[in-house]
């Protein structure tokens, strides 16, 4: 059965700036004070392994539509009261959080099942170019096996519409 945001919040955002996670999720579940379930995901540059900084490009006129689009999709599946898509681009330093993705619904399942959903979405079919810097020099990341197969299990047949080959 398809579901919609029809009534219910959506709020998506490319930033360029630091954001403050504890805050954002905050505001999103004071927001949302009938909801019974608000799940969440942050994504944050990783400390050590020898990364000094990531930095995410992305191409500006597809970017927020995709996110957008991706937001809805994520609504018509899921019985939601509200989404929240927070992602970052440009130069960070470690520890800095690059995604936060939310989700209100009335029960746990559709909450955590569309933060799931989207984060494997951001992960595999995004629209960012992804690079780290380590020793002083930058290295373009590739999305990993593991992030196609994450992805390809929201789809019956397990394929990718996408055509990307998960290797």
């Amino acid at each position: 059965m398809s579901k919609t945001l029809v009534g219910a919040e959506m709020d998506i955002r490319l930033l360029t700036a630091p954001f403050d996670p504890a805050r954002e999720l905050a505001a999103f579940a004071d927001a949302h004070p009938a909801s019974g379930g608000i799940a969440s995901f942050l994504g944050q540059v990783r400390a050590g392994e020898g990364v000094e900084a990531l930095e995410l490009q992305h191409y500006e006129p597809l970017t927020l539509p995709a996110m957008h689009e991706l937001g809805a999709t994520v609504g018509q599946r899921w019985a939601l009261d509200g989404l929240l898509i927070l992602h970052r681009s440009g130069v960070m330093a470690s520890a800095e959080p690059i995604v936060l993705v939310a989700a209100a619904a009335r029960h746990r399942r559709d909450a955590l099942a569309a933060v799931d959903y989207a984060m494997d979405h951001l992960k595999s079919e995004s629209w960012f170019w992804k690079r780290e810097k380590r020793a002083g020099e930058w290295h373009w990341i590739e999305p990993r096996g593991q992030d196609y197969a994450d992805l390809a299990r929201w789809w019956p047949s397990g394929g990718n519409p996408s055509g990307q080959s998960g290797a």
